[in-house]
């Protein structure tokens, strides 16, 4: 199972940037789909994740009313729409995915990530 995000950018703050990720191979095991980032000098952390089962979400209070996450189920797919972004939200972007049924913020329950994706907000 491979996972490829797209979508990033250099972006003004106050802007916005959509990330997706699409899993390509064996995807039928996928429960959950979700974003972590990680800023130069800083460790990787959570962003925001779904779970199509019970079909709720997760957000960082960093990006909670800022940042939207959405998916397609049937082709797993997770995009997330990053509104007001700030020069603090500069990372890189990396999608990750879980075949368990642990949902959570821990890099540890997921077991496939993507390439990452550079944001960078800045004027």
């Amino acid at each position: 199972v491979q996972l490829q995000a797209s979508g990033g950018g250099l972006v003004h703050p106050g802007g916005s940037l959509r990330l997706s990720c699409a899993g390509s191979g064996s995807i039928f095991r996928i429960n959950h789909m979700g974003w972590f980032r990680q800023a130069p000098g800083k460790d990787r952390e959570f962003v925001a994740a779904l779970t199509w089962v019970g079909g709720t979400s997760l957000y960082a209070d960093s990006v909670k009313g800022r940042f939207t996450i959405s998916g397609d189920n049937a082709k797993k797919m997770v995009s997330l729409q990053m509104n007001s972004l700030k020069p603090e939200d500069t990372a890189v972007y990396y999608c990750a995915a879980d075949r368990d049924f642990i949902f959570s913020r821990r890099q540890r329950d997921y077991d496939l990530w993507g390439q990452g994706t550079q944001v960078t907000v800045s004027s």
